[in-house]
């Protein structure tokens, strides 16, 4: 098992035990990645096909790449330059070239003023450039985590509102695409083959699905019956046509398999302290952890 651990001045990812046989040359070469930075809280990770790894920073906004093979994370889109705020979801799409980044405002914690602006922002997935922002329409939402449908349609959860916000190809600002209380603190979000959005709630413990209507607009929400239950969901990636990876910060990785109207949660692993984001990369699951560091878990879907 490989750990990523936070150790001022540096956070160093360092291989702990050795990894499965990986298919991919990427996994079986990354065994250690160093993060050139102090004082970085990442919340969530993504990958893209080539096995880049990237997150950002909630305390200071920068985005960390790690390239395929690379043993150390630099600082790649700077939060001095970008603008950049209080990241949270982070997905590389690479049918778009596009690594999309849930930016939040400081919300004037502690009696200090509003820094930033809630917005879901696009940036190049190879070269960092920007290439847009899409404001929240309430700048004290939470803008938490992204998924792209097949046509190209952009989904964002909007946290403790219980709204998930739509950016339609070519479109200019967001629209809000669904809201319901039920979902408890909406978090995660993931596409799969059935064309649904499946989102989870972090309070309620629940997966729900929401079908997306001829015309586009949101289906009635639909709670799913799990066989075990979550305990504070969050980070959900679709890993399969019906399948979903969510790590939950009840401690667990779980691979969770959607037939009708039930869910079947298979543990992947446990004891994961605060996990909150999940990636794939080759034949290992990376979980972020605590805050602070990224368990690499052997992993291949059924």
């Amino acid at each position: 098992m490989l750990t990523i651990r936070l150790l001022l001045p540096h956070l160093v990812l360092a291989a702990l035990a050795s990894l499965a046989p990986a298919a991919s040359s990427e996994a079986q070469v990354r065994t250690g990645i160093t993060i050139n930075d102090t004082g970085v809280q990442p919340e969530n990770v993504t990958s893209s096909a080539d096995g880049s790894v990237f997150f950002g920073s909630m305390l200071k906004g920068t985005i960390y790449r790690a390239p395929p093979g690379a043993a150390q994370a630099e600082p790649w889109i700077l939060a001095s330059t970008a603008g950049l705020t209080n990241v949270l979801g982070v997905l590389a799409h690479d049918a778009s070239n596009t690594l999309w980044v849930c930016q939040n405002s400081t919300g004037g914690r502690g009696g200090a003023p509003v820094v930033g602006q809630t917005a879901l922002r696009s940036f190049d997935l190879a070269t960092g450039a920007p290439t847009g922002t899409y404001n929240f329409p309430s700048n004290g939402g939470v803008c938490n985590d992204v998924a792209v449908a097949p046509d190209g349609t952009v989904y964002t959860t909007e946290s403790f509102a219980n709204r998930i916000h739509r950016l339609r190809p070519g479109a200019t600002a967001l629209g809000v695409w669904a809201t319901d209380a039920q979902i408890g603190t909406v978090d995660g979000i993931a596409v799969l083959a059935d064309g649904a959005i499946y989102v989870n709630g972090f309070s309620s413990g629940g997966l729900f699905r929401i079908p997306v209507n001829a015309d586009g607009s949101a289906g009635a929400l639909q709670r799913l019956e799990t066989s075990l239950p979550f305990t504070r969901p969050d980070g959900l990636r679709a890993v399969g046509p019906m399948t979903l990876l969510q790590a939950e910060q009840g401690g667990r990785l779980a691979e969770v398999t959607i037939a009708g109207s039930r869910a079947e949660v298979r543990v992947i692993r446990d004891s994961l302290p605060r996990a909150s984001g999940v990636t794939v990369v080759g034949d290992n699951a990376l979980v972020l952890v605590d805050l602070t560091r990224i368990v690499v878990v052997p992993y291949r879907s059924r």
